[in-house]
């Protein structure tokens, strides 16, 4: 009897060891990176990021600017024609366009840290060799080359989005207009000096050192903690929160992070899945407006500059310049760029960020899609009063207007289409956006230097008329993405989107 008592009593003491050991196992507590991120908080780390990825615009601006500030040189130098200047622009652009695809795809498989390392290497090397350039042939292929490393940047945003809290986004990627501004503006300044003194040569030269400086400062930015745990490395994803939360002298979600892991990632049908085949379309067609127009504005002030296009500016340019000096009547019929072309096309670039507060304000109060619609309607009818024969005032305010409407518009598709898409397909629904709106890129300087020149209005209204519908494009957009957490895959469509997907925890 005692032996029988006994064992009854080691069962029940077992039994209770049992239920202690798994009630932990009951209420043990999980987060996602989306939870962690909302805890942890915008703090210290997130400035650092803001104002490293953040610098990524100021390379590039001054990468894309620098075709329009050396164009009346290399036309005198190598006795160019409208188009030939207008190709080397288009195929800086059509290297952008087919690596922008592939930086894209190969971000989502091998992340966006590496892929921006290696774009960032790609550029400065083949910019610094444009610099020796002996012919336009080696000038147009080396700045071809250039342009399928500036595609990379675009991952700069993406880490910069997947990293920041949700009500953060809508206020600290806007600002990073703030660093293209700095971009063009560094370059067209740079340019007044270096190129009536040491050449445009020199100017590329100088142009790549922010990029090479640059890459220094990548050390210090993390892999994306989104991108780690889509791949299942979970415990790379927590080392990461855990610094970030160090740096901002916060603390971390309480439990384990439990997060869904996809084996298909990067695929371009994922675009065109019927969850998404509408939002991609109508993405693509605004991007491409949007690329088509500010790169328009930007090639047409200085075709309007170095041509004398604007009826009041005649005057003025041969008054500064003097009618028989050398740059008025070059052998190769150009004209060099007089110092207020180059206060003008300050003035206007300037332009860039004054809408942006308006800017932020629309974004977070009226939302992505109505923001856009409003500034691209805009957009249309300030390119239609440049037909208006107006002062040289009225130009800088027309061109300033314009500046800062297409720089809006560009930073609210870019912020939509980092938040539309989930983190298994971001990157390259980026990138896909981001190489067909070069499409747009490549085309504008054919209208802005050729068509412009047989047909200012006919220009002018053309770009009117894509604006146009890239603001209906916007306002009926599908999905609305303010204030919607990031989406580390389309739950709604699990088994179509992510068919390999598990749970792991760490």
């Amino acid at each position: 009897m005692a032996t029988q008592q006994k064992e009854v009593s080691n069962a029940i003491g077992l039994e209770e060891i049992g239920t202690e050991r798994q009630e932990p196992k009951k209420e043990q507590k999980t987060f996602t990176v989306e939870e962690a991120v909302e805890t942890i908080g915008f703090g210290r780390f997130h400035i650092a990021l803001f104002l490293i990825m953040g610098s990524t615009g100021v390379v590039e601006a001054m990468e894309i600017m620098l075709i329009a500030v050396v164009s009346p040189l290399i036309r005198c130098e190598w006795q160019l024609s409208d188009w030939q200047v207008a190709l080397v622009t288009t195929m800086v652009f059509f290297g952008y366009m087919i690596f922008s695809i592939l930086f894209g795809l190969l971000a989502d498989r091998y992340g966006r840290w590496k892929i921006l390392l290696i774009s960032f290497l790609w550029g400065a090397y083949f910019s610094l060799l444009t610099s020796f350039s002996p012919s336009y042939i080696w000038f147009v292929f080396l700045r071809a080359m250039v342009g399928c490393g500036v595609s990379g940047h675009a991952q700069g945003l993406i880490i910069k989005t997947e990293f920041l809290p949700t009500k953060y986004r809508g206020y600290m990627l806007p600002l990073s207009q703030v660093f293209w501004l700095a971009g063009s503006l560094l370059i067209i300044g740079l340019a007044s000096v270096v190129n009536p003194t040491i050449g445009w040569r020199w100017l590329i030269r100088i142009a790549s050192v922010p990029g090479i400086i640059l890459i220094l400062a990548f050390k210090f930015i993390p892999e994306s903690a989104r991108y780690n745990v889509s791949t299942g490395n979970n415990k790379a994803a927590v080392e990461t929160l855990e610094r970030i939360a160090k740096m901002n002298r916060s603390v971390m979600p309480e439990g384990i992070l439990v997060e869904s892991v996809n084996e298909r990632r990067g695929r371009f049908s994922d675009l065109l899945d019927s969850k998404y085949l509408r939002t991609s379309l109508q993405i693509w067609i605004i991007w491409l407006g949007i690329s088509f127009a500010y790169y328009g504005v930007i090639l047409a002030s200085a075709e309007l500059l170095e041509r004398d296009m604007v009826c009041s500016l005649q005057t003025a340019a041969a008054a500064e310049l003097g009618d028989d000096s050398e740059e008025s009547h070059s052998p190769c019929h150009c004209r060099l760029f007089a110092p207020s072309d180059y206060r003008i096309m300050i003035i206007s670039t300037i332009g860039e960020i004054a809408l942006n507060p308006l800017n932020i304000l629309g974004i977070n109060f009226l939302g992505r899609r109505l923001s856009l619609s409003i500034t691209m309607g805009c957009t249309a009818l300030f390119f239609l009063f440049l037909n208006i024969c107006t002062t040289s005032t009225g130009l800088i305010g027309f061109l300033f207007m314009l500046r800062a409407l297409v720089a809006a518009n560009f930073n609210t598709i870019y912020i939509y289409t980092a938040e539309v898409y989930p983190t298994t397909m971001r990157a390259l629904g980026m990138g896909t956006s981001g190489s067909l709106c070069r499409i747009g890129a490549m085309v504008a300087p054919f209208i802005a230097q050729v068509l412009m020149s047989a047909s200012f209005l006919g220009a002018l209204c053309l770009f009117s008329g894509v604006c146009v519908v890239c603001a209906i494009s916007a306002f009926t957009l599908p999905i609305e993405t303010k204030g919607r957490a990031l989406q580390v895959c389309n739950i709604s469509f699990l088994t179509q989107l992510c068919p390999h997907e598990k749970m792991i925890m760490i």
